[in-house]
């Protein structure tokens, strides 16, 4: 063997705040109805037993700021504001304290949802990768290294729809705290440098369309932008 066929390309990565290098991305794990009041507002309980997931390509990162056309196959697509976390260290079958131990960074993220379908497979019973993972649909402001941002703790998360507030919550909220989330997600992988998990996103979720400017900030963080364009 001598080569490809055609060339890769390089992994995507998010910028890091005072930093001249970037974290690239690995693979990206999302936490599902974190937050008992958009559990609720999705006609849901909160499953308190354990955390579950899904999961986007890294090839469906977009940085803030950007520019992104409304996506294909949608009518109703969704903000949803979350903390992300980055992953520095290996960690595989950890206890809580060892998994806070991995954390690099956090970020602001968005989740971009293309709702109706992710709804119309959830009807059927089958897996939400046309609704979750969709080009563009995981937006990731600069990362903040854990050690400047300190504990996850009641600080804000936020999101503004053209200057109106759509989501306000504090990270205190969510039931499934970041050293519990890894803790239990490295019991099923071998977590490594360059993973990202977001984790879940508070009340507020609703559409966007062509047009729309979507604003949001964690305290403490970089804070995140995306304008939605026409479709393609």
């Amino acid at each position: 063997m001598t080569g490809h066929f055609f060339d890769m390309p390089e992994l995507p990565a998010i910028p890091v705040r005072g930093a001249d290098r970037t974290f690239p991305v690995r693979r990206i794990f999302c936490v599902g109805r974190n937050y008992a009041a958009h559990a609720a507002e999705m006609g849901h309980e909160v499953d308190r037993e354990a955390p579950f997931y899904f999961t986007k390509s890294p090839f469906a990162l977009a940085h803030s700021g950007a520019t992104i056309p409304y996506p294909p196959g949608t009518g109703n697509f969704h903000h949803e504001m979350e903390l992300a976390l980055a992953i520095g260290k290996p960690v595989f079958r950890a206890g809580p304290e060892e998994a806070a131990r991995a954390i690099f960074g956090y970020a602001c993220a968005l989740d971009m949802t293309r709702r109706d379908l992710q709804q119309a497979e959830r009807v059927k019973q089958r897996p939400w990768d046309l609704g979750k993972d969709a080009e563009n649909s995981a937006v990731v402001a600069p990362i903040t290294r854990a050690a400047e941002f300190g504990a996850v703790g009641d600080q804000r998360i936020h999101l503004e729809v053209n200057g109106r507030t759509r989501q306000d919550a504090t990270l205190a909220e969510m039931i499934w705290k970041v050293d519990e989330i890894i803790s239990h997600l490295s019991g099923f992988y071998h977590l490594a440098p360059g993973d990202v998990i977001m984790t879940g996103t508070p009340a507020g979720v609703g559409p966007v369309v062509a047009g729309d400017r979507i604003t949001g900030g964690i305290d403490g963080l970089d804070d995140i932008a995306l304008t939605i364009g026409e479709p393609e």
